[in-house]
């Protein structure tokens, strides 16, 4: 062959190697670029899930959401963006009727995150998640005994509430706060009064000066403390306790001069007080 058409074709044969070896590497590198792109770990891709969940919980479609968020809570963990997730998962639970799942969350939130900018926010969905405008004598109450109702969520969307305007007053939520904490002491003590009420007109009237008491004595200037002053008078009244009696009707009479229930008397009333309406 001679020696020039031996090195040629050892020439041809490096040359097919290297073909070989750079098309590889292409391949290969086509194939990382391609798994980069699938990994479900990847920023790109977690930020992808979240705004889909964003978009379910816009359109309704809690459960779905609720999947997606927590999935990206696992996969974002320590950065804002796991954060955000949690916050609108609770929310997502509380808007699918959720209320445990929703509070669970919450609290993992203000526990694991107590600097959080968005502390604020935690503490306000907290309350709102506890807070029911159907508590106390708004609701339907005549399908449940007044003395089995349950005010702890109101107390504890009070508490939610009151951190919330202690720790941050300027905060955009707090306003709201307030007027929400505003309602539920009106309706906690008119529920107290309407436990007491409950009592007197059953015959219990040490269980009805007690609440009334009860009434007075936490909720302060509330629209419900003159009639509870009124029932503690006539429940020792009823009792003979006569000096318990009289001290309830002069704080009664000092504090609401014009009072429709002291303008007879607390002993001389013929009809039964609850009648006035």
């Amino acid at each position: 062959m001679g020696d020039w058409g031996f090195m040629n074709l050892i020439r041809m044969a490096r040359l097919a190697a290297w073909v070989a070896s750079a098309a590889l590497a292409l391949q290969l590198a086509g194939c990382g670029s391609t798994k980069l792109k699938e990994d479900p770990n990847s920023p790109e891709a977690v930020e992808k899930l979240y705004a889909d969940a964003k978009e379910d919980i816009a359109n309704g479609s809690l459960e779905p959401a609720i999947k997606k968020l927590e999935r990206v809570e696992g996969r974002a963990a320590g950065t804002v963006l796991a954060q955000q997730a949690q916050l609108d998962l609770a929310y997502a639970h509380y808007k699918g009727g959720e209320r445990p799942e929703a509070l669970a969350t919450l609290d993992r939130f203000i526990k694991l995150h107590p600097s959080s900018p968005a502390l604020d926010y935690a503490l306000y969905l907290r309350g709102v998640v506890n807070f029911n405008d159907n508590l106390g004598i708004l609701g339907d109450l005549a399908r449940q005994d007044l003395s089995e109702r349950d005010q702890q969520a109101s107390r504890d969307a009070y508490q939610s509430f009151r951190q919330l305007v202690d720790q941050f007053p300027q905060s955009k939520y707090s306003d709201d706060a307030r007027v929400r904490m505003d309602y539920i002491v009106n309706a906690l003590a008119e529920y107290e009064l309407h436990v007491a009420r409950y009592y007197f007109r059953r015959g219990a009237y040490v269980a009805a000066a007690n609440r009334a008491k009860q009434a007075v004595t936490e909720f302060q200037q509330v629209p419900a403390t003159e009639e509870a002053l009124y029932i503690m008078a006539r429940s020792y009244d009823r009792l003979g306790l006569d000096t318990l009696r009289d001290d309830a009707d002069r704080v009664l009479r000092k504090n609401f001069p014009d009072s429709r229930y002291s303008a007879e008397g607390v002993r001389i009333r013929s009809k039964a007080w609850w009648q006035f309406w």
